[in-house]
Parts: C-alpha cells; sequence; structure tokens
C-alpha cells in the first residue's frame, strides 16, 4: 500500500500490483547496457532491491536462456533458505525499436521464466505488455514526458519509470518535480524515478515528490558485482556532475556520459557533433559506443567507493532510515 498527496494535500491510498506492492526496500536498480549480468542482478535482488539488465546483454541471443535460468533457480534456492527475509524480484529490460531484431526471441525467453518485471524502452507495444500479463508480469515503461506516457499506459504498460534531468544513459531533460507532478495530475499507477539517484535522502525525496520508486543505477556501476572495467568505476568515485556531458553523438538519442571517456576516445566533450536521430541503432556496432564511452548520471558525486551491491544497498537504507527521522523531528 502507498500514500501520495492528493487534492488539497489529502493523502489518496492505492494498491501497487504484485510483486511491486512486497519490495523490501523502494529502489529498482536500472538496466545497465553491457553491465548488467545475472551476478549483479542476484546480488541486487537479495540486498533488498529489484535488480534488472537489459536481455541485449545475453551475447549470443542464446545466453539469455541460460542466464535467466541462473537467476530464477539462485533466487528460487535463495528464497527457500530465507523465507522470512526473501529476495526483490528481478526485471528484464527489453528495447522496443525496430533496430532490436532480438525483440521476440527475448520476450518468448521472458514468458519462458515468467520474469516479474518487464522494463520497455525506446518504443511501446501492445502485444509485449500482452505477452507480460500472459503470466503475472508488470510492464513499466521509460519516458522522457507526459506524451510519451499517455502512449505507453494506452497500450497497456502498468507503470511508469520518469527519466528525469540528470538521469545516466540515454535521458530526458525535464526537472524530476515537474515530470512527477505532469503524470500524478492523471496516473495513480506505479511510478519509479530516475535522475541523480545515489543516497537514501534522495530515495525518500522521489517518494516524496510523488514517486512510488527511486530508479538507480550510476552509482551501481561502481559495485565490486557490476561488469564494468575498473577505470570505469574508478572515474565514476572520482568525478562529479561537472564531468557529465548530455549528447546525441554516441547512439541518436541524447544521454549522459563521462567527459574522462570521450576524452581518451579522441573527442572534445566540449565540442561534440551532433548524431542524425534516424540512424540510432541499439544492436551490433552501437554496443561498442557503450563500452568506449562511458554512461554516467548526475548523481555519481555522492559515490566515494566501489563496494560489494549488499554494502552499497545497506548504505542506502540507513541514509534512508536517517533522512526519514529528520523530517519527522
Amino acid at each position: 500500500m502507498r500514500y501520495r498527496a492528493g487534492a488539497g494535500g489529502i493523502l489518496s491510498m492505492s494498491q501497487l500490483p504484485a510483486p511491486l506492492d512486497r519490495l523490501p526496500f523502494p529502489v529498482i536498480g536500472s538496466p545497465l547496457f553491457i553491465i548488467s549480468n545475472p551476478k549483479l542482478v542476484i546480488a541486487q535482488c537479495i540486498a533488498g532491491v529489484v535488480g534488472s539488465m537489459p536481455a541485449l546483454n545475453a551475447r549470443p541471443a542464446e545466453q539469455l536462456e541460460e542466464w535467466l535460468i541462473e537467476i530464477t533457480e539462485t533466487l528460487a534456492a535463495y528464497n527457500a533458505a530465507n523465507p522470512d527475509k526473501p529476495a526483490a524480484p528481478f526485471a528484464i529490460n527489453q528495447i522496443v525499436h525496430k533496430s532490436n531484431d532480438r525483440l521476440e526471441h527475448d520476450m518468448a525467453m521472458c514468458v519462458k521464466y515468467k520474469v516479474p518485471i518487464i522494463i520497455t524502452s525506446l518504443g511501446a507495444r501492445e502485444d509485449i505488455n500482452a505477452a507480460a500479463h500472459s503470466y503475472g508480469g508488470v510492464v513499466l515503461h521509460d519516458v522522457i514526458n507526459n506524451k510519451h506516457a499517455h502512449k505507453a499506459i494506452e497500450k497497456g504498460a502498468d507503470g511508469l519509470i520518469a527519466v528525469a534531468a540528470g538521469a545516466g544513459g540515454h535521458a530526458g531533460v525535464k526537472s524530476p518535480f515537474a515530470l512527477v507532478q505532469e503524470l500524478r495530475q492523471w496516473f495513480d499507477g506505479p511510478i519509479a524515478l530516475s535522475g541523480s539517484i545515489a543516497t537514501g535522502d534522495a530515495v525518500l525525496a522521489a517518494q516524496a515528490c510523488g514517486a512510488d520508486f527511486a530508479y538507480i543505477g550510476s552509482a551501481f556501476i561502481a559495485t565490486e558485482e557490476a561488469r564494468a572495467s575498473d577505470a570505469y568505476k574508478q572515474a565514476i568515485v572520482d568525478s562529479n556532475s561537472d564531468e557529465i556531458v548530455y549528447s546525441n553523438l554516441f547512439t541518436g538519442v541524447h544521454g549522459n556520459y563521462l567527459a574522462p571517456s570521450i576524452r581518451a576516445a579522441g573527442l572534445d566533450p566540449a565540442n561534440l557533433p551532433e548524431s542524425d536521430p534516424s540512424k540510432m541503432n541499439f544492436g551490433g556496432d552501437k554496443s561498442k559506443a557503450w563500452k568506449d564511452i562511458w554512461g554516467c548520471g548526475q548523481g555519481i558525486g555522492a559515490v566515494s567507493k566501489v563496494q560489494p551491491v549488499a554494502d552499497f544497498v545497506a548504505q542506502l537504507k540507513r541514509e534512508y532510515a536517517a533522512a526519514r527521522t529528520r523530517l519527522m523531528g
């Protein structure tokens, strides 16, 4: 059960759909292209937050089934051994774009293994939502504005991921306050907020402005389980928001990237050309962009070290509890 401010400041109450109504902590780990893998997903879920990964991280396509078996069996074994403290559910991200020629195959695998949460990006399709609903799955859709949000819900998505300014990777330009406020004017379903969230204080702030969950990505890159290079992780520790560059050069869609990786590629972060959005592609050669040019959000100034997922989530929980105590006096 959740509460949010309604008309006249009165708290209204609504029901979150399963399995979102049973999360131990209101955080969803965002799917990190190339970086997320079963090791990271499992660690996130056991720590009490939703772990996720893009289906496209499994290469070749046949590897996705192997990874889904590993995740589902490991989490089932953990839950059997810890009935009083079960793991959070996991999510698979599907890129719903015409350049993704694996979508049908990957979605069939999600249906076969009954993936609890499907995160859809860069397009909304009724058949993908229906496939998830066929076994009781929940669909959350990435949006950067109100227009895209309406389309997603009209096509059957259950909830929204509000990707606000400052989020890592493909990000919007709207203030989180403006975006969530506009969504809550008409939508009372699940909303996760993305954009510069890396502390427990920010998790509480996301809920205070009307979201149900915080959606955290960049901070999880600087964990031991993440499949990122040591240089990438250390750059996150060493950098802050001054080193984040917003550009569409690398994939055709605007996103936030770490300036040190852009300079290492021989480019000037302050003088990047514009890309042709019609040429965007999220498979094949474009994966190199994410390997060499590091996606990252503005919240990394709060990241001071590389640590295990369990330690980072425990830190978030302590900060969240302390922030609630401060606010309640």
